[in-house]
């Protein structure tokens, strides 16, 4: 028998990482959207390297009576794992027999043309956070082979320098081009001194560690934190909810 009354969920999906201090930021995450959205049920749910995996906790959610379910992928590109991993997750999950209707967000990164407000001011506050005077800035994200991901990444920078009226480029960790080094080279080549670190990351971990000790090496002067639990996040992630499940009744903050 069905419960009365359910609460909204929404189920945030990380990638997952073994590095512990991914999995304490995407729990502080979800502690940050649940203060913003009262009344609603916020649980996380990881892709790999860590429990619970998105499909335990569907099934725990349709046990427990919830009619709806409204997944998040904590993702800054719509690479491989937003658009193969957790599509994968849903279909396997009704295989395996689930029925709650599951309704799936856009990333949190830039989709089109749109680079969103919540994302910029998040990324802008943890610089501010971090030093202040930059005359240019890297935008330092983890990488990826899929050229129209990294282009999103390239908008979500230029939108960054043109919101703090300096110049801005990308880096990457890993399977691109530029390094932090690299990218910092390039500033400096066109007349940059003091060189700050935007962290295009949703938590701390070995990329983050290794693109942003790239930029430091080569003369940045500062470098910001992962987004991890900044209000700008939690306000992002329940834009996207919003979008996704417009007439879901999920319950507004006043």
């Amino acid at each position: 028998m069905r419960p009365a009354h359910v609460m909204p969920v929404v189920m945030l999906v990380a990638h997952g990482s073994r590095d512990p201090r991914a999995a304490r930021a995407t729990r502080a995450l979800v502690r940050a959207v649940a203060a913003a959205r009262p009344g609603v049920d916020v649980r996380a749910s990881y892709l790999d390297h860590t429990l619970p995996r998105p499909g335990q906790v569907l099934s725990t959610l349709e046990a427990a009576g919830h009619e709806r379910v409204t997944l998040v992928p904590l993702l800054l590109t719509a690479a491989y794992h937003g658009r193969v991993d957790v599509p994968d997750v849903v279909r396997a999950a009704r295989a395996s027999g689930l029925r709650v209707p599951v309704a799936v967000t856009e990333v949190l990164g830039p989709t089109g043309d749109d680079v969103p407000e919540w994302l910029l001011a998040g990324l802008a506050r943890r610089l501010a956070e971090a030093g202040s005077g930059f005359d240019a800035v890297v935008v330092a994200a983890a990488g990826t082979r899929d050229a129209v991901a990294r282009e999103t990444v390239v908008r979500a920078a230029d939108a960054l320098g043109a919101r703090l009226g300096v110049p801005a480029t990308v880096a990457y960790a890993s399977a691109a081009a530029p390094t932090g080094a690299e990218a910092v080279a390039q500033l400096r080549a066109r007349g940059a001194r003091r060189i700050g670190v935007a962290g295009y990351f949703l938590a701390p971990g070995l990329l983050y560690d290794t693109v942003t000790g790239s930029a430091l090496s080569a003369g940045a002067v500062a470098a910001a934190q992962p987004l991890e639990d900044a209000w700008e996040l939690a306000r992002l992630v329940l834009s996207r909810v919003d979008a996704a499940v417009p007439a879901a009744g999920l319950p507004r903050a006043a």
